[in-house]
């Protein structure tokens, strides 16, 4: 029996982020929410996406498996009836299907029609999902320290460097092969993880919640607060704080990032900052891709980034903006709140199919990678589809 995580009918509103990976692959706290499942449940978990994402992703054999929405928040409460479902059940609510059993081929499921699918439906509530991006910004500080005693429970964390200044060392772990020398670690106010071939430099202060991921550097006085996430082969320099970067992105240099999100293979030139609070400190409005409207979502925000998209040294970006899929921006002053997919330059000019892909494979070529023919088609087709936002 295969564990599902599957896209629900409200996917397109987590749009820069899902627009070229399912709900699965996002990362909150430590881990992607494939990763998490896989920890909780302790079984290997496969995907169900949209028809044009599904060639990224493993189908499981024919068999009775277990469907879940990759959106659902995991609670201990959750996990129990999940766990106590039996064939043909399916838990749901207003929103619709949360976790069910089923034979139903992998091809033919459609989480919209539960009546089909399964022979007894069970209504719970008080379940919660991830809907929109800035969610994930808002979750961050929760899922940190839910992930690290996931991680870390039954492991003993390497030894701390004596170079390293302390405060609460308990609510430290340090992976193997991680490098700290001559920093400070203070996890008063939340967990610190640093994973496996990991560099915190020389005069880096971090407060907790806080997770680097493998592979990932600080760069030397860097000031990082929490709740904030690298994941695997990023680069965090200047002040950061609040943020999640998914993997393989850059933010090296001076400059603030803060209260954003930032999809993967992402870079920031040199002195780049985002606001995350309005002049008059009221609530930020942001632009939701998918409704076409903008979204009061708090009073604070800076950016959210879609996946492959750089902006230039010294870039000033405004409070609560949206940059989509495949940007290259640059432009004088403060920046447009809404960037376009495939955006080149803030003037509406469209990117190059070919010189964006050569010039995402520039960037994956330094970290070792490069962008496979299935990512390079559903790029081409998604620069084909994708209109104005």
């Amino acid at each position: 029996m295969a564990i599902i995580l599957f896209d629900n009918k409200f996917r397109d509103n987590l749009a820069p982020l899902c627009l070229n990976k399912a709900v699965a692959d996002l990362r909150m706290g430590i881990l992607t929410i494939q990763e998490r499942w896989g920890k909780l449940l302790n079984n290997a978990i496969y995907i169900h996406t949209s028809a044009l994402l599904q060639p990224l992703y493993p189908i499981p054999a024919a068999a009775m498996h277990v469907w879940i929405d990759a959106a659902v928040l995991p609670t201990e409460e959750l996990l129990k009836l999940i766990d106590g479902l039996k064939p043909g059940q399916a838990l749901v609510d207003e929103f619709g299907l949360i976790a069910g059993i089923s034979s139903i081929a992998f091809d033919s499921f459609d989480p919209s029609s539960c009546d089909t699918l399964f022979t007894e439906l069970i209504p719970i509530d008080h379940i919660k999902r991830i809907e929109f991006p800035w969610d994930l910004i808002q979750l961050n500080g929760q899922f940190i320290p839910y992930d690290f005693k996931l991680l870390t429970k039954g492991k003993k964390s390497q030894p701390i460097s004596p170079t390293v200044q302390v405060a609460q060392s308990a609510d430290i772990f340090i992976e193997e092969g991680a490098k700290l020398e001559f920093c400070i670690l203070n996890s008063t106010t939340g967990p610190i993880y640093i994973g496996k071939n990991a560099e915190v430099m020389e005069g880096t202060t971090i407060r907790g919640p806080f997770s680097l991921g493998d592979h990932s550097v600080l760069k030397m006085n860097s000031r990082v607060y929490g709740a904030t996430t690298l994941g695997p082969y990023c680069m965090g320099g200047g002040e950061i704080k609040n943020a999640i970067m998914m993997g393989y992105s850059n933010k090296a240099h001076d400059g603030y990032l803060g209260d954003a999100v930032i999809g993967e293979w992402c870079n920031f030139g040199a002195g780049s900052s985002n606001s995350n609070l309005k002049n008059s400190a009221a609530a930020v409005a942001v632009w939701a891709m998918n409704l076409k409207k903008m979204v009061l979502v708090g009073q604070k925000c800076g950016v959210i980034m879609g996946d492959y998209s750089r902006v230039a040294i010294n870039s000033s970006i405004n409070t609560g903006s949206v940059i989509g899929l495949c940007c290259s921006v640059f432009g004088a002053g403060l920046l447009p709140k809404r960037i376009s997919n495939f955006s080149f330059g803030i003037e509406g000019k469209k990117y190059n199919i070919q010189n964006a892909v050569a010039d995402i494979n520039n960037w994956k070529m330094m970290k070792g990678k490069s962008l496979s023919e299935i990512e390079i088609n559903i790029l081409n087709q998604l620069h084909q589809s994708i209109e104005k936002q």
